[in-house]
């Protein structure tokens, strides 16, 4: 599959896309059960909402290494339909890093965080910013439950440390950050949704406002090209040639 020269454009201009419909909803539905039986049973390993934000919050935030976890989410992390637009987007060969991301990301009701505004490069160690992460909506998303917000066009904007406090969180109470933050735009999801979006990305989400766990598949991949910096997490998990 191929992004036409619009969808392309306005990826590489806004720094993220919607594509709706991507996977089935029986693939959802299969992806969604799988992943509900481990958050259940608690399998290791997993990150916490206090591990995030530094508290003693114990709620689930993520299932973390998905990949070796079910034959499910290996197929949808090496789904062939989707090599064709990671090609585009990279302008390279995309290569899964299993060092970050490969997660089932949760916002569990009334107990989640909200995800603060940040840059996902920003945790991690590569040569250059050439890496993009797939967002799959196993049910539906929206304001109420934690859907993802983005800033447009914020992957082009070289900004100074001093915008980030010390978790690396874009600060909210600068007004030159408020301003940017204004910009952001969000779109509701139904289950088989993908949205793509650039490492340099700002993002964020609300808690979850409802009475329903909202789970969703995220992973990451990077051009060949770019590697991992030796002797950081990056370097330090498998990696597999999609």
């Amino acid at each position: 599959m191929q992004l036409d020269d619009k969808q392309l454009k306005q990826f590489r201009e806004d720094g993220f896309l919607l594509l709706r419909n991507f996977a089935t909803q029986e693939r959802c539905a299969k992806i969604l059960q799988a992943a509900t039986q481990h958050i259940e049973h608690q399998v290791a390993p997993v990150e916490t909402e206090g591990e995030y934000n530094l508290t003693s919050n114990t709620t689930l935030r993520r299932l973390r290494q998905v990949y070796g976890r079910d034959e499910l989410f290996q197929k949808w992390m090496r789904e062939p339909k989707i090599r064709g637009i990671l090609e585009q987007v990279l302008d390279d060969t995309p290569i899964l890093t299993l060092a970050h991301h490969n997660s089932i990301m949760t916002k569990m009701p009334h107990r989640s965080t909200e995800t603060c505004w940040h840059q996902d490069k920003r945790y991690w160690s590569f040569q250059n910013d050439n890496l993009v992460s797939v967002w799959l909506a196993l049910d539906s998303e929206h304001a109420d439950n934690g859907v993802l917000k983005f800033i447009p066009a914020s992957h082009k904007i070289d900004f100074e440390p001093k915008c980030f406090d010390e978790r690396d969180c874009f600060c909210p109470k600068s007004s030159k950050n408020q301003e940017l933050i204004k910009t952001a735009m969000q779109y509701d999801l139904d289950a088989g949704d993908i949205v793509i979006f650039h490492c340099r990305t700002l993002h964020y989400a609300t808690q979850n406002f409802t009475d329903k766990p909202k789970i969703s598949f995220v992973y990451t991949v990077r051009g060949r090209q770019n590697l991992p910096i030796e002797g950081t997490r990056s370097a330090t998990y498998d990696e597999i040639e999609l």
